[in-house]
């Protein structure tokens, strides 16, 4: 596990941290500290200080820093081929995990968005490989074991080893630093003998864990070693020598350092990992350390990040030529699902290095160049245009990742305009060839880009806006860092002239806060992604409805969906937009053929909007066409459907119907089936008897999924009713019949709450028996939920969790007591799917069904 992976335990925290605004707040106070301790530590240090230390850096000491970092990622890629080879029972060549892990590592330690961490990075790689997420899990808690393994080898020996380490600095004894150094040489030791001697299988919260056997725990401690210490001796070798004399201290601060970062959420921890750096080691006002930090983010973060991106950039332009083969077309197969997260980064650090040289003075002598060539107005516009572009590319950062297209023609247009504004305001060669790069390579991953989704490509959510605020205060220090040494006066604002840095580079920093501050209150106040609204419905959809056998297909007449229509109108899908997802509602409907090219075209366009797609409540008809589009199908519940050939009402189990049909006839109600074209006479009477039942039962209308009582809606369907001697309706259900007489059901059913008791139970029972006389062979009951889900210990999770709601959900909701009333009809009961994204996409997709359906939570308990 790499250096930067060591808090998937964020997940833990932020179960501790729940509240939306903690979890906002925690990361922003330690960036708003850090920056603030930050600022007093160097407050003596000058840049002219820091940058001679850089130039007097010795190259053999670069080189022996990048030596150590190599070593770092050569643990880190061992991490995951040791990883996969314990766990996934499907061969990979030995090179995609390899560079999995080690490019993983090198995007998600440059971005440092909390969920753009190694763990994402593997799921998307081993998915493209067929690996599930069961698999992929095993594979990140065996990484996680290489990692506990070395970090517990690399302390525990120079706590044992250096008595007087941290209690040169720390009270504590010499005798229990020994102590607690043989205690963790111990576990480890342990741990070890105890997967020496057999299988191990480590159980936690009833959740099965195979450990890996001796010879792949001792290779997975060597890469632990590996790792850790060459990401600790990066910077120690690049320390002043008096700096870090203590290395058990020094070890102890780097990995606390880098904890706090990746709780700060800014991109590689910046600022935040200098400061504890600084403090930790007690070197205030040292100009040779902060240099040494500038060039270890050279080294260990930005370094490895521009060799992958530079490899993927090669490769993709390879593929696009068609000139790959082999392994190569195997290593480009992996590569691609990490286009995006690379080309984050790249419009990422190209923003950086922007708002960076604009905040750091210029070279006077390119500048005296520039005098005599150029007027002051262009070089002011260009400072501010270069700042402002870097912004962007920053923010941009996100819409690269989501693949929108409208993203990267918007960071190619901020390269150029970087590059020229590089080049305008002070000559600055490198930077220009920097963005000339940055562009050659975004421009090679173009066809990653396709998404046209509606929402704009500077919005930022809650976690990217983190990212952003704190990565910019890091820069912002950084300008004022530059400039400690002029004092702040009130006209440095309006000051224009050649050698007025300080005051480009306040006029700048205005300039982007007051950017960001309105990409905030964008993010703000349209958090929500655009909805489509539903559409009328086509003459194709009622056609191919009426034709349908299954009456599940005629809730689409509910007028609250959109549809996707096959181009020869023989199929149709029937879904509803959140915002977020695109949500089928049953199976296609439709010639079968026509229907599984649907499914593909409806994927198609979740893809390019940036949505997730889903199928709600399917059957097994087209689960081979779901799973083909690397979907999981998770079982909702069990749909019963009567055999109507025969039917009676004899037997213990309906004697309730019964005995309510034959009241309802003594006391002279009658049974009545009205077509749909004779409604118009009593449909201000349903329409009074359903807002009385609502009313009654304290409810909302539903949609979506369920009827709703609308007139237009009613209208398409023959009504069952049951009228009491007066000749008053007493109670009413519409019907859904399915074409060729193979299926009926019923939709919306309500009564009076001031009629009889035995009212529904009447029109239930009338309506069977009308069904089997007329010659239909199904009636549908319609779902259980979560019914015939197993709740085993070996079981899916998601089996888990719908079993114990199955068994123990009675205080919200009376699943067994349906499944139970159900079963007195002796139905033949059906498996009843959710298809969606793996992991943790089901939940989010079933919380959006229940606001489709409820109007959420609070339609849900009404």
């Amino acid at each position: 596990m790499a250096v930067a992976d060591i808090l998937p335990m964020r997940g833990r925290i932020a179960k501790v941290v729940e509240h939306p605004a903690l979890r906002i707040a925690i990361p922003l106070v330690i960036v708003v500290i850090a920056i603030f301790v930050l600022h007093k530590l160097a407050a003596h240090v000058k840049w002219v200080d820091v940058k001679a230390d850089l130039a007097a850096a010795s190259p053999l000491t670069l080189l022996a820093a990048a030596g150590f970092m190599a070593m770092s990622f050569l643990g880190i890629a061992l991490y995951d081929l040791l990883a996969v080879r314990a766990v996934a029972s499907r061969h990979l060549p030995a090179y995609i995990p390899a560079a999995t892990g080690a490019a993983g590592y090198a995007v998600s330690g440059l971005l440092g968005v909390s969920y753009l961490t190694g763990t994402a990075v593997r799921y998307r790689v081993y998915s493209a490989f067929g690996l599930d997420l069961g698999t992929i899990t095993g594979v990140v808690a065996v990484s996680w074991s290489g990692f506990l393994s070395g970090l517990a080898i690399v302390l525990g020996g120079l706590l044992a080893l250096h008595p007087a380490g941290l209690g040169a600095v720390l009270p504590i004894s010499p005798a229990v630093e020994t102590g607690a150094g043989l205690a963790l040489l111990g576990t480890l030791g342990g741990y070890l003998l105890w997967v020496a001697t057999g299988a191990r299988v480590l159980t936690i919260g009833g959740f099965a864990l195979s450990l890996p056997r001796l010879p792949i725990a001792l290779a997975l401690t060597a890469a632990g070693v590996l790792d850790i210490s060459g990401a600790a001796l990066t910077l120690y070798i690049l320390l002043p020598a008096d700096a870090a004399v203590n290395l058990s201290f020094f070890f102890t601060i780097f990995f606390g350092a880098v904890c706090l970062g990746i709780l700060s959420h800014s991109p590689g921890g910046l600022g935040v990992f200098e400061a504890t750096i600084i403090a930790g080691l007690g070197a205030t006002g040292r100009a040779d350390v902060l240099a040494a930090l500038v060039l270890y983010r050279v080294i260990y973060t930005i370094l490895p990040f521009a060799i992958a991106a530079i490899g993927l950039g090669t490769v993709a332009g390879l593929a696009q030529r068609q000139k790959l083969s082999g392994a190569a077309q195997v290593l480009w197969r992996g590569a691609k699902p990490l286009v995006p997260m690379f080309a984050a980064g790249i419009a990422m650090l190209a923003g950086v290095l922007l708002v960076i040289s604009g905040n750091l003075p210029a070279t006077g002598t390119r500048l005296g160049v520039l005098r005599e060539i150029l007027p002051l107005s262009f070089v002011e516009a260009s400072h501010l245009a270069g700042s402002i572009a870097g912004l962007f590319l920053i923010v941009l950062a996100r819409g690269l990742y989501r693949k929108l297209h409208r993203a990267w023609v918007l960071a190619m247009l901020m390269m150029a305009v970087g590059l020229v504004a590089s080049l305008l305001k002070g000559l600055d060669w490198k930077e220009s060839l920097s963005m000339l790069v940055a562009l050659a390579i975004l421009g090679l991953l173009r066809p990653a880009f396709y998404r046209a989704e509606s929402a704009s490509a500077l919005r930022l959510d809650g976690r990217w806006l983190i990212s952003v605020t704190a990565l910019l205060a890091a820069l912002f220090w950084i300008g004022l860092f530059a400039h400690s040494h002029v004092p702040y006066r009130d006209d440095l604002w309006w000051q224009f002239t050649w050698h007025g840095d300080a005051s480009r580079f306040l006029r700048a920093s205005l300039a982007g806060a007051i950017i960001l501050a309105a990409i905030a209150l964008n993010a703000l106040l349209g958090s929500r992604q655009a909805r489509r609204r539903p559409e009328p419905i086509p003459d194709a959809v009622r056609r191919l409805v009426g034709q349908s056998t299954d009456t599940e297909a005629c809730i689409a007449l509910m007028g609250d969906k959109a549809f996707l229509v096959a181009d020869d109108e023989s199929a149709f899908i029937a879904y509803a937009d959140t915002g977020r997802s695109l949500i089928a509602k049953g199976d296609p409907v439709g010639d079968a053929q026509a229907a599984r090219k649907l499914i593909w075209k409806f994927r198609e366009l979740a893809d390019r909007q940036g949505k997730r797609c889903a199928f709600y409540s399917v059957s097994t008809t087209y689960l081979p066409s779901y799973l083909d589009l690397g979907l999981s199908a998770l079982k909702i519940g069990e749909v019963a459907r009567v055999d109507l050939r025969g039917f009676t009402l004899g037997g213990s189990g309906k004697k309730g119907l019964r005995q309510a049909r034959g009241r309802a006839g003594r006391e002279g109600y009658a049974f009545e089936v009205i077509a749909a074209d004779g409604l118009a006479g009593i449909m201000a009477e349903l329409r009074q008897i359903s807002d009385a039942w609502l009313e009654h039962k304290q409810g909302e209308e539903k949609g979506f999924a369920l009827g709703a009582f609308d007139e237009a809606y009613i209208a398409n369907f023959d009504v069952a009713i049951l009228r009491d001697p007066g000749g008053r309706i007493t109670a009413f259900a519409n019907l859904f019949k399915g074409a060729e007489l193979h299926e009926l059901s019923l939709d919306l059913m309500r009564y009076r709450p001031d009629g009889p008791g035995f009212a529904m139970d009447a029109l239930f029972a009338e309506l069977m028996l009308w069904g089997a006389a007329q010659g239909y062979h199904w009636f549908s009951l319609g779902a259980a939920p979560f019914s015939g889900i197993e709740n085993r210990q070996l079981a899916p999770v998601w089996n888990r969790i719908g079993g114990f709601v199955y068994e123990h959900g009675e205080h919200f909701y009376n699943f067994e007591g349906l499944r139970a009333f159900k079963e007195k009809f002796d139905p033949v009961w059906s498996p009843n799917y959710l298809v969606c994204p793996g992991g943790f996409a089901a939940p989010r997709i079933l919380y959006e069904v229940n606001v489709l359906i409820s109007g959420g939570l609070r339609g849900l308990l009404k």
